[in-house]
């Protein structure tokens, strides 16, 4: 079966924008300021440029705000996600997947060599998903009208 095999690597290449990260340290209302300023459900955490963790709009949800905890005295190492569970760029879309469905997540950092290159998120997977079928059904319609 030949779905699902584009690799994140490809995915990457073709996905714009930047990785955002926040520390350790920094409070959890720092965090959910700028994942909202970014539009993103998620930040890398990084201390000394080592990934330790990864936080998440779920996270706050429900380590700080269904706890009663102040998001402003909290600390992004309190509730963060870690160890971290990350792809490299020759995994594949169906990989990703079966990771995300598994583990119940939404985000995947892409790590090379030892750093972060890119995240993918459930949303980046399902597009490719689906062009990938729209590139499918193109070619069966070609074959079929010929």
């Amino acid at each position: 079966m030949s779905e699902l095999r584009t690799t994140i690597g490809a995915v990457l290449k073709q996905k714009a924008g930047e990785v955002w990260s926040t520390r350790p340290d920094a409070s959890v209302y720092e965090a959910i300021v700028l994942m909202a300023e970014k539009g993103v459900g998620a930040l890398l955490v990084m201390d000394n440029g080592a990934l330790v963790g990864i936080i998440s709009e779920r996270d706050y949800a429900r380590k700080v705000i269904l706890q009663e905890r102040s998001s402003k005295e909290t600390a992004v190492a309190e509730i963060m996600t870690s160890p971290v569970i990350s792809v490299s760029l020759q995994h594949t879309v169906g990989d990703c997947m079966r990771m995300v469905t598994d583990h119940r997540i939404r985000h995947l950092p892409v790590v090379h060599g030892g750093a972060v290159v890119g995240m993918i998120s459930i949303g980046d997977l399902v597009n490719c998903v689906i062009s990938e079928q729209e590139e499918r059904i193109r070619h069966l319609e070609a074959y079929i009208s010929q």
